[in-house]
């Protein structure tokens, strides 16, 4: 397996791998763990592999979880189909920088994303090293979001465009979650800036030590989390894949946000992705 990183902050392009070998080969698959947590996203070309296949390699990091909202394959459950097209009543729900299913208590530990169609140009995907983001801001944030928390919603995203009562039932079903606005990495110790557009508000953040009147809690705290969400926009922490037939990322969603790109219609654009369970932000 040879590596190339793609950026200086985040991504790397892994070649003379199939991740169909990768189901049976303990030693390159714990290669390409390995490599995941260094780059936080990997990607590969060429991948011709069957739809068993992607779901058994991304088994290989845990079990797998589908999606309330997004469709899936009927015979390969774990198998969400993100299928695009000018037909489409529907939302299509991409063009936001977001961590994947952060309104789970336990968000996804990550997802190895297939590309089975996509446009000439266009439709690209773009990932941010959130760990890097925490690094960089400066100490007063830091000390300032030490012990805040955040409410992270479904009912205010996918939720958004439903009639009154499917949003209902859906939040009935989803209650919003709260995480810690920096977890740390269950695997590296690193501290991670973990909010995204999920994200709605802090939970605790109207205490003595932050607001001394109204005007300091409301916009506040709004202005500090949009802050802390603009942090995913900097070019010097993102990298930006240009996808092909076949190609496939691998992201660590702990410790990433993404962003699909969503300038290519009228073009048709189909991916399969397999989301992996996680475990709670600590």
């Amino acid at each position: 397996m040879r590596i190339e990183p793609l950026t200086c902050s985040i991504g790397a392009e892994l070649f003379n791998v199939n991740l169909a070998h990768a189901v049976h080969d303990d030693g390159l698959f714990a290669s390409i763990r390995a490599a995941l947590l260094k780059y936080r996203v990997l990607f590969l070309r060429g991948q011709d592999i069957t739809s068993a296949e992607h779901v058994a390699f991304a088994r290989r990091f845990g079990e797998l979880e589908d999606h309330p909202v997004a469709g899936s394959d009927p015979e390969h459950p774990g198998l969400v189909r993100i299928y695009k097209d000018p037909s489409q009543p529907s939302p299509r729900y991409e063009n936001v920088w977001h961590t994947d299913a952060t309104w789970r208590e336990a968000p996804p530990f990550g997802c190895v994303l297939r590309c089975r169609e996509c446009p000439p140009v266009g439709g690209d995907t773009m990932w941010a090293n959130m760990v890097l983001a925490y690094e960089n801001l400066p100490a007063h944030v830091k000390e300032q979001i030490a012990d805040l928390r955040a409410r992270h919603s479904i009912e205010a995203s996918f939720g958004a465009a439903m009639s009154i009562e499917r949003r209902l039932a859906l939040k009935a079903q989803y209650p919003d979650a709260e995480h810690p606005v920096v977890r740390t990495h269950p695997e590296t110790g690193e501290k991670i800036l973990f909010v995204n557009a999920f994200a709605t508000h802090f939970t605790n953040y109207h205490t003595p030590q932050r607001v001394r009147f109204g005007q300091d809690a409301n916009p506040g705290a709004g202005q500090l989390l949009a802050y802390l969400l603009s942090q995913a926009y900097l070019p010097e922490y993102q990298v930006r894949w240009r996808w092909t037939k076949n190609s496939v990322a691998i992201w660590d969603n702990r410790s990433t946000q993404h962003y699909a790109v969503m300038d290519y219609p009228p073009s048709v654009r189909q991916m399969d992705r397999a989301t992996i369970v996680g475990n709670r932000p600590v």
